[in-house]
């Protein structure tokens, strides 16, 4: 199952750097939740970079971002403080979030078919309204397309 654009977004609670996070408690803000396959991996460590880069443009812009993956909290933690992310990341391992956004996939992995996170990002109005979202990123300029598209439903 996979939500639908201008339908509610599903709701969450799970752990994160910050501690248990909702989507509920970011109402009244827009809300940018990015899935990435696992913490210190090059693509993943760039999409995170690009994101912090441009994280006082996401908050002027009213917007909170989310980072998630099935990685746990311990390296949700680490990979966060080695690279300064200023957001907080969320520990999915059993992949409940995952699978109520339709983001795990089978893919080829050195010629092994794995299951995985597809590199996607979603972002969700003040009202918890799913308005865009991103499958199959490739991460150079995404974190800047997402921002415009933020500013747009500012």
């Amino acid at each position: 199952m996979k939500p639908i654009i201008g339908k509610p977004a599903p709701l969450f609670s799970a752990d994160s750097t910050i501690g248990p996070i909702s989507l509920e408690q970011c109402r009244g803000r827009a809300v940018v939740l990015y899935f990435y396959p696992k913490d210190n991996t090059p693509g993943c460590t760039t999409e995170s970079q690009d994101f912090r880069d441009l994280h006082e443009e996401f908050l002027a812009a009213s917007c909170v971002v989310l980072g998630i993956s099935r990685d746990t909290l311990k390296s949700h933690e680490n990979f966060r403080c080695k690279f300064e992310l200023p957001f907080p990341l969320i520990a999915d391992p059993d992949e409940t979030v995952c699978n109520l956004f339709g983001v795990i996939k089978q893919k080829n992995m050195y010629g092994k078919q794995v299951r995985g996170i597809e590199r996607s990002t979603f972002l969700i109005d003040a009202y918890g309204v799913l308005v865009q979202e991103w499958r199959g990123v490739k991460v150079p300029g995404h974190a800047k397309e997402v921002l415009q598209a933020a500013k747009s439903i500012g």
